[in-house]
């Protein structure tokens, strides 16, 4: 028998020869990892395993494969979709037929068909306010929404109120308008209307007077510039100062990738955007007198956009006027306000085109 010490001895040499035999043969199923493989391989503490690096960017590059996939198809969608947010010929639930014509409303008016520039057919409707006037003609564009059998109730109150015509323009895609909307169509269609009005021998060619609401706006700011001698005064109510800058305002996260001049964002994304309308680098260019109706309640569009184009255009035109409504939305001053919104119209037209309507008292 082994005594106490000679135990303990022999135990620490089978000890010795246990962890020898262990790391030898740890030794030739696991080679010493070489620099490279060193820093390759990660501990994890929670786990006490080792994760291949290999494996962890397989996965990284998985998820930044699956994340940039999805930001193409985001921004492929946007590009696709853009157009549909800015251009809306058809309201929801109801036809793109007009609803209605100026005979209901029992206005004097004849169909007249146009050609655009690039071919494109085009309908309007020219609404007379007598046989014999030879007041103002007004020369509207609507909004981006709908057709101009939607705006029949304003335009027989502004012929009313105003004692003027009004040709009413049907934009391309929208109506009885054959072709698909895009910001030069609408310059085309707008100029072909212009175009006709100047023709014609039934009006006083020298009182044209172009008046554009929202998108309108933005159509008759470049009609306006591009026809000083043509066009002799401009109207704007609630207008934008730019789709880059209602980009963040239409769908809030844009904000961190498409901006105009009064947004703070980035705007690397700028170069997508097909309809920039960008009517603040033109409106200081319009050198016609100039009405600006803002609404201060707009929902659709900020009113500091139609401040900053009444300052733009007031700083080399300085027969412009601003006009605000504390309680005007986008598409209602007109009739919350009724006689108090016609005043200030009525006195603009009275002083540019003097043989206008009176100022209802």
């Amino acid at each position: 028998m082994y005594s106490s010490s000679q135990n303990k001895k022999y135990a620490l040499k089978i000890s010795s020869l246990q962890i020898k035999t262990i790391l030898t043969l740890h030794q030739i199923y696991n080679p010493p990892l070489q620099n490279s493989e060193i820093t390759r391989r990660i501990p994890l503490m929670e786990t006490g395993g080792v994760v291949d690096p290999s494996r962890m960017g397989s996965w990284l590059k998985a998820l930044a494969y699956g994340a940039g996939g999805i930001a193409a198809v985001g921004l492929a969608a946007l590009v696709a979709l853009q157009e549909k947010l800015v251009y809306v010929p058809v309201l929801p639930g109801m036809p793109r037929a007009y609803a209605v014509t100026p005979a209901r409303y029992r206005l004097s008016y004849e169909d007249v068909w146009l050609r655009s520039a690039d071919g494109v057919k085009l309908h309007s409707w020219f609404v007379k306010f007598a046989p014999d006037h030879r007041g103002p003609t007004i020369l509207f564009f609507q909004e981006n929404a709908g057709n101009i059998a939607h705006r029949l109730e304003f335009v027989r109150l502004m012929m009313q109120k105003l004692e003027c015509n009004v040709f009413m323009l049907s934009y391309r895609g929208y109506g009885e308008s054959e072709g698909s909307p895009s910001q030069q169509g609408f310059i085309n269609d707008a100029q072909a209307a212009l175009n006709h009005l100047i023709k014609r021998e039934d009006i006083d060619t020298s009182k044209i007077i172009v008046f554009g609401r929202s998108l309108g706006g933005a159509v008759g700011t470049v009609i306006a510039k591009n026809n000083p001698d043509k066009v002799c005064a401009l109207i704007l109510e609630n207008t934008f100062t730019s789709i880059y800058d209602m980009a963040g305002v239409m769908l809030p996260f844009l904000k961190y990738f498409i901006g105009g001049s009064i947004s703070k964002g980035p705007k690397i994304l700028n170069f997508i955007v097909k309809s920039p309308w960008n009517t603040i680098d033109i409106i200081g260019q319009v050198k016609q007198p100039i009405l600006f109706v803002s609404g201060l309640r707009d929902e659709v569009v900020p009113p500091i956009h139609m401040r900053h184009l009444y300052e733009k255009a007031s700083d080399k035109n300085k027969d412009c006027i601003f006009v605000e409504f504390p309680s005007g939305m986008h598409m209602d001053t007109w009739y919350t306000y009724a006689d108090r919104y016609w005043r200030p119209l009525q006195l603009f037209l009275q002083r540019i085109a003097p043989n206008g309507g009176d100022v209802v008292q």
